[in-house]
């Protein structure tokens, strides 16, 4: 089975500004993902501790000399957003992942918002 997997509507515009290589690898994880769905796991994929969405989890790679992290969730239909990535090399790792966190579930909240309004409608 193929999973739907797609970048968030406030991410899409800010993937192009992410190096070359890291934008091939995050492609590169996606496309697994895409293949295994939530049975993707480390060192992969990891649960992100902390966020307001039960499961909130996190793409693993390395790319471009950094240790990225790629903020996803499936939503209600079963589809996979990638939220935001950042890279936490050298960063406070605390610090890093209370606001990846903040911002994924931030942007999370829209799509699962229009889910619910659009049920709401009967549609």
């Amino acid at each position: 089975m193929h999973w739907n997997v797609s970048l968030g509507d406030e991410f899409d515009p800010k993937f192009d500004d992410l190096p070359e290589g890291v934008q091939d690898k995050l492609i590169a994880m996606m496309n697994l993902l895409q293949q295994f769905g939530p049975e993707l796991a480390r060192p992969n994929v990891d649960t992100l501790n902390g966020s307001k969405h039960a499961k909130m989890k996190e793409l693993r790679f390395s790319a471009d000399d950094g240790v990225w992290r790629a903020a996803f969730a499936f939503d209600p239909k079963r589809k996979a957003i990638v939220l935001i990535c950042g890279d936490k090399q050298g960063k406070n790792e605390k610090a890093f992942y209370k606001t990846l966190i903040r911002k994924a579930d931030k942007r999370f909240d829209a799509p699962l918002e229009r889910l619910k309004e659009h049920k709401g409608k009967g549609k």
